[in-house]
């Protein structure tokens, strides 16, 4: 079976359609949430490779995320926000964005699911009720958030980068621009909430830092990866995804190329490439303690329309220390 290694399987009955985003659950390594364009939010059980339960949106799901274990949140195309109780196998309409939900994420440090939105906002919501806690405008889409601690980091189109405090949003903490040249594809903060990194559509990946100090600023570069080259071309691929090994702050990056690469940012090293993939990579996700990561290999369309689509599919990846600690 392709790409099959001792320590990696694949998910049984995948989503039939695009995957969005995988994310495990916040305290064990057994529950992985998918969102896919087929409509559907699965929630899987990767101990036992068996799909436990799916709710279905309108259209498209663009992005989830859970609150706690028994409960998860989702949007997508059809502009409305989920919230879904494992327990009772029931959903409710939480509220709506005036455009396609691009991203939803759970802020345990302030009690809040923040999502954002092609319409130029990000909303703040209250699970305890759960409803809307308030709507902020960006300069552009939203493409891509992450939560660092209670600070926000939102990426929009035109390269804008905005870091906001999430306990008074009455006003933008920074306003930046994206380092990288071509458009953002995906942010995500480090574990130890100095900074984050970010990605873009064109092989390119910046470790950035919060603190606005010149000695902090000194310390942000970029690199090139997910570049191959073929008879002497190079080819140059975007960088879908990027996930943080939650206790050694090193990360990994998915690209198109159907690559995965792990990476020490701190050091600027390489630590890892695994197998090349069927297709792209879409998303990439470690579970809480770092032991396992999931990997979605699913054609995002980069080359338009192909006869052969190559089937959508969720590899799940045991990793070790050798592939994700930095090197002393």
């Amino acid at each position: 079976m392709m790409g099959e290694t001792p320590n990696e399987f694949q998910l049984n009955n995948p989503p039939s359609d695009g995957i969005s985003a995988v994310k495990f659950g916040p305290n064990s390594s057994q529950f992985l949430l998918i969102s896919s364009w087929d409509t559907s939010v699965c929630l899987y059980d990767v101990v036992a490779n068996h799909l436990r339960m799916r709710y279905n949106h309108p259209a498209p799901v663009l992005d989830c995320c859970f609150q706690d274990a028994v409960h998860c949140y989702s949007g997508g195309l059809d502009n409305i926000l989920k919230v879904y109780d494992f327990n009772t196998n029931s959903g409710t309409n939480v509220g709506t964005h005036d455009a396609p939900i691009r991203c939803v994420e759970f802020c345990p440090e302030v009690n809040v699911v923040v999502t954002g939105s092609w319409d130029s906002t990000v909303k703040l919501w209250d699970p305890r009720t759960p409803c809307s806690a308030g709507s902020f405008s960006q300069p552009d889409k939203v493409y891509t958030l992450s939560v660092c601690g209670d600070r926000l980091v939102v990426g929009t189109a035109g390269r804008r980068i905005l870091v906001w405090d999430l306990r008074n949003m009455g006003y933008v903490q920074q306003r930046r621009e994206s380092s990288l040249k071509y458009q953002t594809r995906c942010i995500r903060c480090f574990p130890n909430k100095l900074g984050y990194v970010l990605s873009s559509i064109e092989g390119r990946v910046a470790v950035e830092y919060l603190d606005p100090s010149p000695e902090s600023q000194k310390k942000k570069y970029a690199f090139k990866c997910h570049r191959i080259k073929e008879n002497g071309v190079e080819m140059i691929y975007p960088v879908n995804s990027i996930a943080f090994h939650p206790l050694h702050n090193t990360f990994a990056s998915g690209g198109s190329d159907g690559f995965v690469n792990i990476w020490d940012g701190f050091n600027k090293k390489r630590l890892c490439q695994f197998h090349r993939y069927p297709t792209s990579i879409a998303s990439l996700a470690f579970s809480h303690d770092g032991s396992v990561l999931a990997i979605a290999s699913s054609y995002m369309f980069e080359n338009e329309e192909m006869k052969y689509v190559p089937e959508d599919n969720i590899f799940i990846r045991n990793v070790s220390d050798q592939e994700t600690k930095p090197k002393s």
